[in-house]
């Protein structure tokens, strides 16, 4: 038996390490953006798009990568998924231009969105039930350590840039540190591939198959023979149960008896996004080149919100039973509000004012004599002052050495905005980050579940991709502060929400939640 769990747990590791690719891959670009936009001339449009985009593919790949894997089985389609990763990073490595560049990240989509549906699928179709829960939490931690990970080599490459080193030199790591960023993803995912060989087919698709004896045969490799049997015995009545029935058209959720849950789902859903995760783990060393602290500094930070991230995603989940999910809801999000309207209280009291003594520690490629009518005067706005920087020096030296003029130029406690942005990354992954998908699997009837969860996570796609290609229009347009404080009110009326509507499912059994929601 003993044996038998270590194979489990092997098993599950390696095809977990699509969670890990697919964190690194939507995160990665946090270290890219600054340099590519310059590199390719983007607008503030098409650097959103570059980023947003591969969360609009991997909605879309979402709703397919189920029931291609149901034809072709899990570990063929994941493996699909590790050339897709390899593919992805090389090609947006290399990428000579935009439109290349952007179909590369929406490429790279394809394989996030059918790997966050499949290596958790593939999991629990594998895991014995006693510890199914646990196997299928680490494909979630696994892609919180994929967005640390993604912030580590960011800052690593950008290190050994300033290396003078031989070999980082023949490498061309300082002139191509963004390309390298993207690359260094290929290496797990060729990884990934070939661990995939490892692994066995899923027992319940074999069965799904009627390849019965196979079925039992991997089934045996995860449990006992007597476990086996009995579990196999259970998969083929649910097929069997399943092919009478007739799947619950989408139809189903908009009629009156679901008002109340599609609703708690959908502001649920929606909140998770609307409140700006996805605009600081994708944009992290940007907002921070807002506080003056310069990119290595900006980087260094972005390592530590991933690694608060992961060490309070480990605490929600070993408190998410012993607490419910109502409190802790509660509790981030208001944490979430209070963080915000910090951060964005803050960036409202910098000032910019450039001073003739720090002109001379900048960059010598600066026109500095084009700065003149700007030195002694102060700037109330981060809008103001860099409409003024691009007036004077023009639009592409102005984006080019922006981080390094804000430092030059601010006044603001920035150690105020480095605990907003830890307190809001804290509150999230205690409340909306784990807690939203457990309260879907509670929440939605049995017969409209599947078709719910899928409906409600597109949604949920759909606004993190959206919140993620204004964000860098919002920074330039509105500000820092706006932008925050607008973030900080929606988790106020989230809030409200919450303590008005969502009930404590903690302890209840689904039937008792099922009369509780739903209207007869």
């Amino acid at each position: 038996m003993k044996s038998q769990s270590g194979f489990t747990y092997k098993v599950a590791a390696i095809v977990a390490l699509g969670g890990l690719l697919m964190g690194f891959d939507a995160s990665v670009i946090s270290g890219v953006n600054k340099f590519v936009q310059i590199e390719f001339d983007m607008t503030d449009a098409q650097l959103g798009l570059s980023v947003g985009s591969l969360t609009f593919i991997a909605a879309v790949a979402m709703l397919f990568s189920g029931t291609i894997s149901d034809r072709f089985g899990r570990r063929v389609v994941l493996k699909a998924c590790a050339i897709i990763f390899t593919i992805s990073a090389i090609g947006s490595a290399l990428a000579p231009n935009f439109t290349l560049f952007l179909a590369f990240r929406m490429l790279g989509g394809i394989g996030v969105g059918a790997s966050l549906i499949l290596a958790p699928m593939y999991i629990a179709e594998i895991a014995p039930p006693k510890i199914r829960g646990t196997m299928v939490s680490f494909n979630q931690l696994n892609i919180v350590v994929g967005i640390s990970l993604a912030f580590f080599t960011n800052y690593l490459i950008l290190s050994l840039g300033d290396s003078d080193a031989t070999w980082v030199e023949s490498l061309g790591i300082s002139e191509h540190n963004w390309r390298w960023m993207l690359g260094l993803e290929a290496l797990p995912a060729i990884l990934y591939f070939f661990g995939l060989y490892a692994v066995p087919r899923s027992p319940r698709w074999l069965l799904m198959k009627e390849e019965h004896e196979e079925a039992l045969r991997v089934m045996k490799l995860f449990r006992s023979e007597e476990e086996a049997v009995a579990d196999a015995k259970a998969v083929r009545e649910a097929l069997a149960s399943d092919e009478g029935q007739q799947k619950a058209p989408l139809s189903a959720l908009f009629k009156p008896a679901m008002g109340l849950v599609l609703t708690i789902g959908l502001v649920v859903g929606i909140l998770q996004q609307i409140t700006g995760i996805n605009s600081v783990f994708f944009y992290a060393p940007m907002i921070f080149e807002q506080t003056g602290g310069g990119t290595d500094a900006a980087f260094q930070q972005a390592i530590i919100v991933g690694l608060v991230n992961l060490v309070f995603t480990i605490i929600a989940m070993i408190y998410i039973d012993k607490l419910g999910r109502k409190k802790l809801l509660s509790f981030g999000v208001a944490g979430i509000a209070i963080f915000m309207f910090l951060i964005a209280f803050e960036f409202n009291n910098a000032t910019y004012e450039l001073k003739q003594e720090n002109l001379a520690n900048l960059s010598a490629e600066i026109e500095l004599a084009k700065l003149d009518g700007m030195v002694g005067n102060t700037f109330e706005n981060d809008v103001v002052y860099k409409k003024a920087l691009r007036a004077a020096l023009g639009d592409e030296q102005a984006k080019i050495y922006e981080s390094e003029l804000i430092t030059a130029a601010i006044e603001m406690n920035s150690t105020l905005i480095l605990i907003g942005i830890l307190g809001f990354i804290a509150s999230f992954a205690i409340s909306l980050g784990p807690v939203m998908w457990v309260l879907f699997s509670e929440l939605f009837p049995l017969s409209i579940k599947a078709i719910a969860i899928s409906f409600v996570g597109f949604v949920n796609s759909m606004v993190s991709a959206g919140v993620q290609s204004v964000f860098p229009w919002e920074l330039s347009t509105l500000g820092s502060s706006m932008t925050f404080l607008i973030y900080g009110v929606f988790a106020v009326l989230g809030f409200i929400f919450i303590i008005l509507k969502v009930p404590e499912t903690k302890g209840k059994s689904l039937e008792e939640l099922e009369s509780i929601l739903i209207k007869k």
